[in-house]
């Protein structure tokens, strides 16, 4: 029986009779319309409140899970509940409105009185169900019932589409008069009611002047059943469930399926419910919070009574209603009768129905309905309001009987709004903002207290077009702020420049046009324009179209010659009318004169030869007449036409102007948005004119949203992440900006706080990449009235998630347009990729789509993809380097993108959309191309069917969730997924085997770990061979392996570079978001730490940073949680952080400890392990950075346990690592002898490698971190021997990461050995890395050695201006940014640069940028790097204060002393960096008079630099010492000399310099004893 059940409720014609009452469903109606039937009846009104204060909670929310199906659901709990009850007592429910409902019981008039009895009853136990429950999410719900019986006309009426129903009669008044006088819980009867019902039964309480009464509760007497009583009275009612069906609630759920009757039952339903029965989709799928605008139409009659009378009203009231509504994509949802006259409840942008210009198509509709129903016989006032604004549609009810109903305050305001202003069409202030309709359509209106509409704001009248309109109502508006600059539309204004200047010397015409989608800043454009257009002999005219002005005939050509005739500043019709006299009486006959009457609203008598003229005739009349007055009129003076919203001019204007530019010279510039429909003839013939020029505006580029967000703002500054935000979220579009700004504002979200200045600010977790994007300096000129000190930056509110945050309801509307216009199964593609992300693979989205197959989803995305829905991308590189770059602003056409040729064009779609299809399936990447898009589909799915999806997400994804085959499949944090259970996809233990052993995992259940040995002395290196031998031992094993390397036929070089990246971005970045959204915090937290760890690997530590905050915040939420794996999660999350950014606190100290004493089994103790490693690694580091002693011996120590825990794990990588980390700890220390000892045995362990994959990788690792080490300690041969080794191995293992870094310490040791030829041969490498890579950090280093070339080598490779404009354009850059070693190197580098110039303002600007980044220290070459070049600035100053005598120089001396000492003696800095700083030392010294110091510091660096072989210092210190102690007097302009002079490096390599003269083009740091002031 059951499955018999389902499939009946599966049948179209029950769930479209689940719509329909059983009135309509079993009703035999006469075909006419309108028809009427009489029946008897007792009705009964259910109000239930609270709902509409619900919806608008839920519609204003600022996140993207606003839950309309949280509403459905409690909306639902409660309304099903009170369905149920009225059709168990037998009920018919006729209309849902919004949240009410009215339920008939139909019965023979003497069966009445009884049938009240059980109408009462069901309506106490209606308020008995709300009682006892509990309200949810703080809603109030009320319920007021009443009751009226009696007398009932229906009437039917629609056309040959739809068809509706009404009851009406004084019943139907009587149960809406009862159920307003009952309060919360009551149950009230008509006073007829009360006459017919069984007085014996019920216990009653009057109502003071009223003769309706209150039910207090039945009183049968005590012998009556009930149940027998009701079973009785239901043998009355004609389709009440019994017998077989008496389990069923309604009858209408067996129905059979009966055509004819369906297609008549169809016509009461509206068509995207129809729709969505056919797709046999879930029935969620309509419900939404959605923007809309309600049209509210209301009725009154003059003859309320007779049906008859008023049948035949509403009857053509409503065919005329549904055509207007047809034509501009409305519906009516509901007709109902209301408490005085008829109202229609209209509603445009229903699903499936979003059109443009929703707003203005809805006042026109609501204008030309009033005009109608205004002259319908018997209708006495057309009342209507419109409102606009975000509302609940959804179906509303119970499985078997529901409705598709609004719900929301603006469906309210437009109710009462029709209600208070009688006999108008009125509408709220969102409709009038956004109608594009001009003001003078609306007339503002006193307000009114209305009923349950605390404040509906203003309210205007709509009053249509007004013929005698002014003309002064259609110009430009120029609010152009002085202030405020056209921002990132340069080319376009300069391009105007030049126009108008042609236009001015030559004699013929020009027409300019700019086209851009709506949003792109048109009409600032023409602003700027029309300002600079202003000049001596020429005249500017700017006018402003609306949509209205298309339907006006000749209309932009009236308004044109009534400014060229000075008749839009005239104030009366005469001063009109004497201002024509005299501009036409000699061109034009006095009998003719009347021709102007209508176009300019005159009043000249009409001649006889006037009237007899037709219509066609006077046009061209009037036509000639305008020609002869702007050919005089041009002689005087020429004329810029400017139009705004070219799109509406009307035909006749176009093909006047067509005539126009052919006879006489004039300038027109116009902006217009692409063409719905295909231009007329006039307007293609203007576009095709070889003097028209065509210019498409695009996006503004990012710099210029945040230049205008600055400016809006009225700030100096903007979190990063906004900037972010609005970036990518408006896709460069002003408009999109502009709404994203307002929703942010209306949310409270950003705050305004003092500018804090940089210097003074302490370096914290908190505030580490608190940097803020910063205007462009060309806007600095425009910052509005913000004196020097009390600049604001704006901040973002705490725990804003921006990414999460609703779109605003404007941007909603437009994607909610576009989606609403792609066919059915296109918005289900739309909306699961929304699920995905922004960002998402197609073999992904295949997954989650629902019975799709290949060759389908190719073509739909294909199509999609050309309507710029999506963007496709070969891979990952390619997607971000489109995410750089914004599409070209601006692209020149000489013949109108529009007008491609159309012949063959249908053949010539088919191909480019096969073309498309082929590259979509090349491309695996597809992106939305707007954010909005995806947001706004996100939002449409419901909340259990978003939870399906994501779990199908993140059950495909997690499949492929680690490194990539290159990098040997592992973890990014070694051992991760031992630790923690986050496997949705349980697997069986083969399986997992398996999967272990591909991805070189041992796979005992138990590793067992042997205690730690010490190691045995290997063969390979003999007691007594010599450090030089064992030196060429290394470097030829290093040899061998490249050549293995080069020839080998087996697999060792992997087929393919690193793919982790693109991993990262499209698989593990969006797993996390997925297991966000799914709520599971353990799975999302695990993703969180795995994503720092990459972007860490990768180089970016801005990333890494905010993944670390993502995955504190997750932290915070399970800091209940007390197991292994959380604590294991909390210390990899504090490791990384360590790792991030380098803090001189010891927080993760402890935690590298944890969980010691109950050490996990096998496999989690492994990952353990690694994370000490990790640990101890990065402790001895931070350690190292103090001097003090117990700090020394802090870092011994933890260098030390690195060996050791490194043993534990067995593994060769972290054991040579280890041994690496202590030699290069022992040496920077300062220790002798047991460095060596360690490094021989970190080489015997790679002697012993197999060397394949990991093995080979080691290997390079081995040579790369040797070399570096020996760089730092000044061994710059082997350095250069083992880097030059390094970089080769890293190069054919294909790991362009390795090695460029390897390249940047390569370069170092090349420059200081004066090896230039080399040295520009790695600059060379490093500069193609860059670009292939796209890598900035590479591409910032190769600008850091340009800068030393010139500083210190004596010629130029890049110019400086080419490394200072590298500089501007990227400082911002995050990984630059949080890299800060290689800015405060560059920094510094400019600076020196501009102290030997002595340009003391350039170099304070540099050196204070620099000073900001010194707190961010860090153990590595690169900072000290940074640091000695900041010195060198510092000390250069020193000496510019010396000469100037400034009095706190001897200070400033000390003080600089003092510094250089601490950075010799710290533990961290390499030897390399003390013949520089013994060299500044030494300058400092015989600065401040201290001779003897200064010879020591000399000569320590001189011999310093001899043993390392520092070429290039050793020549600077001899020749700072030959001038320092000579007596040749010092000329100022030297270095200036020098510079000018400076050979390029094409130049050496040409032999036109040799190479023995640039040694000399060395800075002379002046010094003059005998004046030296201490």
């Amino acid at each position: 029986m059951s499955t018999r059940r389902e499939e009946s409720q599966d049948r179209a014609i029950v769930r479209i009779a689940a719509h329909l009452p059983d009135l309509i469903v079993y009703g035999d109606f006469s075909p006419e319309r309108p028809s009427v039937d009489y029946f008897d009846g007792v009705l009964m009104f259910v109000d239930i409140s609270g709902f509409t204060a619900m919806t608008e909670k839920f519609s204003t929310a600022m996140y993207m899970d606003r839950g309309a199906e949280q509403l459905v659901e409690i909306l639902n709990h409660y309304i099903s509940a009170i369905v149920e009850k009225v059709l168990i007592f037998g009920g018919d429910i006729l209309k849902f409105a919004g949240d009410a409902l009215l339920a008939l019981w139909k019965v023979e008039r003497r069966q009445l009185k009884n049938i009240i009895t059980v109408v009462i009853k069901c309506s106490l136990e209606i308020h008995g169900l709300f009682e006892t429950q509990e309200s949810e999410e703080g809603l109030d719900v009320r319920v007021k019932i009443g009751l009226a019986a009696g007398h009932i006309t229906m009437l039917v009426f629609g056309d040959e589409t739809r068809n509706f129903f009404l009851v009406i009669g004084q019943a139907v008044d009587d149960v809406r008069l009862a159920q307003n006088m009952a309060q919360m819980n009551d149950v009230i009867l008509s006073p007829n009611c009360w006459q017919l019902c069984d007085r014996s039964m019920i216990e009653i309480e009057r109502i003071p002047d009223q003769r309706a009464v209150k039910v207090n509760f039945l009183k049968p007497p005590s012998t009556f059943n009930f149940d027998e009583f009701f079973t009785k009275c239901m043998t009355f009612m004609d389709y009440y469930p019994s017998g077989d069906h008496k389990n069923l609630l309604r009858l209408a759920c067996m129905l059979e399926s009966d055509p004819e009757l369906e297609l008549s039952l169809q016509k009461y339903v509206m068509e995207s419910i129809l729709k969505q029965i056919d797709d046999k989709q879930l029935r969620g799928y309509l419900s939404e919070l959605r923007p809309v605008t309600i049209v509210f139409v209301n009725l009154m009659f003059k003859d309320q009574d007779k049906a008859e009378v008023i049948g035949s009203a509403i009857q053509d009231a409503c065919v005329h209603i549904n055509s207007v509504l047809r034509v501009s994509r409305g519906q009516i949802n509901k007709v109902f009768m209301f408490d005085k006259g008829c109202s229609f409840l209209c509603v445009f942008g229903f699903p499936g129905e979003k059109a443009p210009d929703e707003v203005t198509h809805a006042l026109e509709s609501a204008m030309d309905i009033f005009d109608f129903c205004s002259q319908v016989h018997k209708i006495h006032t057309v009342s209507i309001g419109v409102a606009s604004g975000i509302v609940f549609c959804g179906i509303v009810g119970h499985s078997v009987r529901h409705e598709y109903t609004v719900i929301g305050q603006k469906v309210n305001i437009a109710a009462r709004m029709m209600m208070y202003y009688p006999g108008t069409v009125t509408c709220d202030s969102v409709t009038y903002n956004g109608s594009n309709l001009p003001a003078y359509f609306f007339k503002e209106l006193p307000k009114k207290v209305m009923k349950g509409v605390a404040d509906p704001g203003p309210v205007y009248q709509c009053l249509g077009l007004n013929e005698k309109v002014m003309f002064g109502m259609a110009y430009l508006i120029c609010n152009r702020n002085e202030g405020y600059p056209l921002l990132g539309r340069d080319k376009e204004i300069k391009y105007f420049m030049c126009s108008m200047k042609e236009f001015l010397v030559s004699n013929c015409s020009r027409v300019l046009m700019y086209e851009g989608l709506s949003g792109y800043g048109k009409s600032q454009i023409l602003m700027e324009i029309e300002y600079l257009a202003q000049g001596e002999n020429h005249r500017t005219i700017a006018i402003a179209l609306t949509k209205i002005s298309f339907h006006q005939n000749f209309y932009t050509i009236q308004i044109f010659m009534a400014s060229v005739l000075g008749l839009d500043t005239c104030k009366h019709y005469k001063e009109r009318q004497t201002n024509l006299q005299n501009k036409v009486k000699t061109l034009l006959d006095e009998k003719f004169h009347c021709l102007l009457n209508d176009i300019f609203h005159v009043r000249f008598p009409i001649s006889r030869e006037v009237s007899r003229m037709t219509t066609f005739r006077k046009q061209k009349q009037l036509e000639a007449l305008f020609m002869k007055i702007l050919e005089q009129t041009v002689k005087e003076e020429r004329i810029i036409f400017i139009i705004d919203e070219g799109q509406f001019i009307d035909a006749a204007s176009w093909s006047f102007m067509e005539k126009l530019i052919r006879s006489i010279p004039i300038f027109i510039i116009m902006s217009l948005s692409p063409f719905v429909d295909i231009p007329c003839a006039a307007a293609s013939a203007i576009m095709k004119n070889r003097n028209t020029t065509y210019v498409t505006l695009g996006a503004v580029q990012p710099k210029d949203i945040r230049n205008k967000v600055c400016l809006d703002l009225d700030v100096r500054g903007i979190p990063k992440e906004l900037d972010a935000y609005l970036v990518e979220g408006s896709c460069g579009i002003p408009f999109y900006c502009e709404e994203l700004l307002k929703n942010l504002d209306h949310h409270r979200v950003l705050i305004f706080q003092p500018m804090e200045v940089e210097e003074k600010t302490n370096m914290t977790w908190n505030n580490l990449f608190k940097n803020f994007s910063r205007p462009t300096e060309e806007l600095n000129i425009f910052t509005l009235g913000n004196e020097e000190g009390n600049e604001e930056v704006c901040n973002l509110a705490s725990g804003v998630i921006l990414k999460n945050l609703s779109p605003p309801a404007s941007l909603k509307e437009i994607s909610l347009v576009q989606l609403d216009s792609m066919s059915l199964s296109h918005q289900m593609l739309v909306r699961c990729a929304a699920i995905i992300g922004l960002t998402f693979t197609t073999e992904l989205l295949f997954e989650v789509l629902p019975c799709w197959n290949m060759k389908m989803m190719i073509k739909a995305l294909a199509t999609l993809v050309e309507s710029n829905i999506f963007d496709c991308f070969r891979n990952g590189k390619e997607l971000r380097m489109a995410l750089r770059q914004n599409a070209a602003s601006f692209e020149v056409n000489y013949r109108s993108l529009s007008l491609q040729p159309s012949e063959g064009l249908a053949h010539g779609e088919e191909e480019e959309l096969r073309e498309l299809e082929s590259e979509v399936i090349e491309c695996h990447i597809i992106r939305f191309c707007r954010p909005m898009m995806q947001k706004t589909a996100y939002e449409l799915w419901l909340k259990d069917q978003k939870k399906a999806m994501h779990l199908k997400c993140a059950r495909f994804l997690e499949e492929n969730a680690h490194r990539c085959d290159h990098c040997r499949s592992r973890d990014f944090i070694p051992c991760h997924h031992f630790t923690v259970d986050i496997r949705l996809n349980t697997l069986d233990l083969d399986t997992i085997k398996k999967m272990a052993k591909s991805r070189g995992f041992t796979t005992e259940e138990e590793i067992t770990f042997s205690k730690i040995e010490t190691p045995k002395k290997s063969e390979l290196f003999a007691e007594n061979l010599s450090p030089e031998e064992i030196k060429e031992k290394i470097l030829s094993f290093f040899d061998i392996i490249i050549t293995k390397l080069r020839t080998s036929e087996e697999d060792i070089i992997p087929l393919e570079s690193c793919q982790c990246e693109e991993i990262l971005e499209m698989i593990i970045m969006p797993l996390a978001h997925h297991f966000v959204a799914l709520g599971e915090n353990n799975k999302a937290l695990y993703y969180f730490l795995e994503i720092a760890s990459a972007y860490l690997i990768l180089g970016d530590n801005y990333m890494a940073y905010i993944y670390l905050n993502e995955g504190e915040r997750l932290l915070r939420t399970l800091k209940k949680d007390k197991s292994w794996s959380h604590t294991f999660e909390s210390a990899t999350f504090h490791s990384l952080k360590g790792e991030t950014h380098v803090e001189k606190n010891r927080h993760f100290y402890y935690l590298s400890q944890q969980a010691q004493e109950s050490a996990p089994p096998g496999k989690r103790r492994l990952a353990q392990l690694y994370r000490q490693t990790a640990c101890f690694s990065l402790l001895w580091q931070i350690y190292s950075l103090n001097y003090f002693f117990h700090y020394k011996y802090y870092g011994h120590l933890a260098a030390m346990m690195e060996v050791n825990t490194a043993l534990e794990t067995q593994d060769d990588f972290q054991i040579i690592k280890a041994y690496l980390n202590y030699s290069l700890h022992h040496q920077l220390a300062g220790y002798q002898g047991v460095w060596y000892k360690y490094e021989i045995m970190a080489m015997e362990q790679i002697f012993n490698l197999p060397l394949k994959g990991e093995g080979i990788e080691i290997v390079s690792y081995v040579a790369d971190k040797l070399g570096y080490t020996k760089l730092l300690m000044g061994h710059l041969d082997l350095a250069i021997d083992l880097g030059s080794r390094a970089q080769k191995m890293w190069a054919l293992l294909r790991n362009p990461n390795r090695q460029y870094m390897v390249l940047c310490w390569l370069s170092k040791c090349l420059f200081l050995k004066n090896r230039n030829k080399q040295l520009i041969q790695v600059l060379g490498w490093l500069w193609d890395l860059s670009i292939s890579e796209e890598h900035i950090f590479s591409k910032a280093f190769f600008y850091f050695v340009c800068l030393d070339l010139m500083l210190y080598s004596g010629f130029v490779y890049k110019t400086f201006e080419e490394c200072l404009e590298f500089i501007y354009q990227n400082e911002d850059n995050r990984i630059l940014k949080f890299q800060s070693g290689i800015l405060l190197g560059l920094y510094s580098s400019i600076a020196i640069w501009y102290a030997r110039l002595q340009e003391w303002d350039n170099f304070h600007i540099f050196s204070s940028r620099a000073k900001n980044l010194v707190p961010r220290r860090t153990p590595t070459a690169l900072y000290y790097e940074g640091i000695s070049r900041y010195m060198e600035g510092q000390v250069l100053y020193l000496q510019k204060q010396i000469e100037g005598q400034s009095e706190n120089a001897q200070d400033s001396g000390v003080e600089l002393l003092k510094n250089l000492e601490s950075l010799v003696t710290q533990n961290t800095t390499g030897p390399v960096f003390y013949p520089r700083l013994y060299h500044l030392m030494a300058y400092v010294c015989i600065l401040m008079g201290d001779g003897q110091n200064c010879d020591l510091f000399l000569n320590t660096a001189l011999r310093l630099s001899e043993t390392q072989g520092n070429v290039l210092e050793k020549c600077w210190l001899n020749m700072s010492k030959e001038w320092w102690y000579s007596d040749s007097e010092f000329m100022d302009d030297q270095w200036l000399q020098t510079v000018s002079n400076l050979p390029s490096w094409e130049k050496i390599v040409s032999g036109k310099v040799n190479m023995q003269d640039i040694q000399k083009n060395k800075f002379l740091m002046r010094v003059n004893i005998l004046d030296n002031p201490f």
